[in-house]
């Protein structure tokens, strides 16, 4: 990895202003904050990032400040938790995260996953159609949400790194780069050029966050490029990169573009978990 980093800062978690106005209605109407964070934790959000939520708006109420728009700070993990945080970089909002899926998770998921793949697509931005593209050379394939038990629980355990609810996830996406193989420099957000596209925002709104988790070590290339940031995420297994490209009033980031570059040596299995601002619905 380079780039500079930021050790044990704190974590920025991400929420949607319908989530604020509803905290802020709730308070003002006299429910209790405890309510609202167990309401918040029966929906899939992480217990710490609902209390840093709910916490944040009983704090702006009683001084009479402005409430959070779409984001408030929580500690960084302690050493050894799940998702502890590592490394962070701006201005884009990119965090490195260890020991998000252990090494027994990593290899149950590629031997699900193996049988299952084909070769990766790209979106046609004039069609929204999925087609095959020399620009991406790995093989992929898609699980549904919660499909079995090994992905129900990576899905719940990557919603709650990704401070969202567990219906906001789109299916989680395992990828295999051979050697040689790479992507080139894209976006992850929804471009509004096509129809697809257009009725896929309607449905389930834009893309908003990405979790890119590596689930092998690869001896050589491979890495995680942000040519806008200048940062290269190594892949090490279990590690995973986080990072977000449209805040709450739908701007999208494009300090995101993104790539895989080759892998030069050995392969590389990566799955990746999209999160949408609203439930996601499939076509």
């Amino acid at each position: 990895m380079t780039g500079s980093a930021h050790h044990a800062a704190p974590q920025v978690v991400r929420f949607a202003p319908a989530l604020g106005d509803w905290v802020r209605g709730h308070l003002t109407d006299g429910h209790a904050p405890d309510a609202l964070v167990d309401a918040m934790q029966a929906q899939g959000m992480a217990g710490d990032a609902a209390r840093a939520i709910v916490a944040a708006f009983v704090r702006a109420l009683r001084e009479g400040k402005a409430p959070p728009v779409d984001g408030v700070d929580l500690p960084a993990p302690a050493a050894g938790a799940v998702g502890r945080v590592v490394a962070r970089a701006e201005p884009l909002r990119m965090t490195v995260l260890d020991n998000v899926i252990d090494a027994n998770e990593c290899e149950e998921l590629i031997a699900l996953a193996r049988p299952r793949l084909k070769p990766s697509t790209i979106v046609d931005p004039s069609t929204g159609r999925d087609t095959v593209s020399g620009l991406r050379a790995s093989f992929g394939m898609f699980f549904r949400p919660l499909e079995n038990p090994l992905v129900e629980r990576l899905d719940r355990r990557m919603a709650a790194l990704m401070n969202l609810p567990v219906a906001h996830g789109e299916g989680l996406q395992v990828l295999h780069y051979p050697e040689g193989a790479g992507s080139a420099p894209h976006f992850d957000f929804l471009v509004p050029s096509n129809d697809a596209n257009r009725a896929s925002i309607a449905r389930s709104g834009q893309r908003v966050s990405t979790l890119v988790t590596y689930l092998n070590d690869v001896p050589e290339g491979g890495e995680t490029a942000f040519p806008v940031v200048g940062w290269t995420v190594s892949p090490r297994r279990g590690h995973a990169v986080y990072f977000e490209y449209c805040n709450g009033q739908g701007e999208l980031d494009h300090a995101s573009l993104h790539a895989s570059q080759a892998v030069l040596c050995g392969e590389k299995w990566v799955a990746t978990k999209w999160m949408r601002s609203r439930p996601f619905v499939s076509a």
